[in-house]
């Protein structure tokens, strides 16, 4: 057999940075906005419940159409209409796969537009938290009139804290 468990207090304190829940999700609606297929715009969703993710999206062409990288956007009174915006797909994806969303939260890199604030309002979330603003949305009204608490956070960090060499049972692989 092996050997008898033990514990084993290695580091003298908690790591220097660990993000807070708030901070978490929206550097996780940073790394989904890298998923996006328009010039025009990079914005991430991701859609949380007792910090659990429900759903993720960010804006992009409808399945098995062309991309705005590939083919250009399409736009109409200023706005690409090629794409879904990030918020539309997140609820579409938790639709599809049969995730209910009242009572969620949504982080959003921008404050979301008109159509999409609707959106997250009907399908029952509760905050949103943000880091930067969008032209010509009336989401700050449709969430203060409806009760959707709105928060606008510093934007986190870019840079993501791993170190492999820092954990012992971490083992790179072999670079050949």
């Amino acid at each position: 057999m092996g050997s008898e468990p033990h514990i084993e207090r290695k580091a003298a304190h908690a790591p220097a940075w660990r993000p807070d829940w708030d901070t978490y999700f929206l550097k996780l609606a940073m790394l989904a906005s890298e998923r996006a297929t328009c010039p025009r715009m990079h914005c991430g969703c991701v859609l949380v419940k007792d910090n659990h993710v429900l759903s993720t999206g960010y804006n992009g062409s409808l399945p098995g159409t062309p991309h705005c990288y590939d083919v250009g956007c399409l736009v109409v009174d200023n706005h690409c209409v090629r794409t879904n915006h990030a918020e539309i797909n997140a609820i579409c994806q938790a639709a599809r796969h049969g995730q209910a969303l009242a009572g969620a939260t949504a982080y959003v890199t921008n404050l979301p537009c008109t159509a999409c604030a609707k959106a997250l309002i009907a399908v029952g979330i509760v905050r949103v938290v943000i880091f930067s603003d969008y032209h010509d949305s009336l989401a700050e009204q449709f969430f203060q009139e409806s009760g959707v608490a709105l928060d606008r956070l510093k934007m986190p960090s870019a840079e993501i804290h791993y170190d492999l060499s820092s954990f012992s049972s971490a083992r790179p692989f072999d670079e050949e």
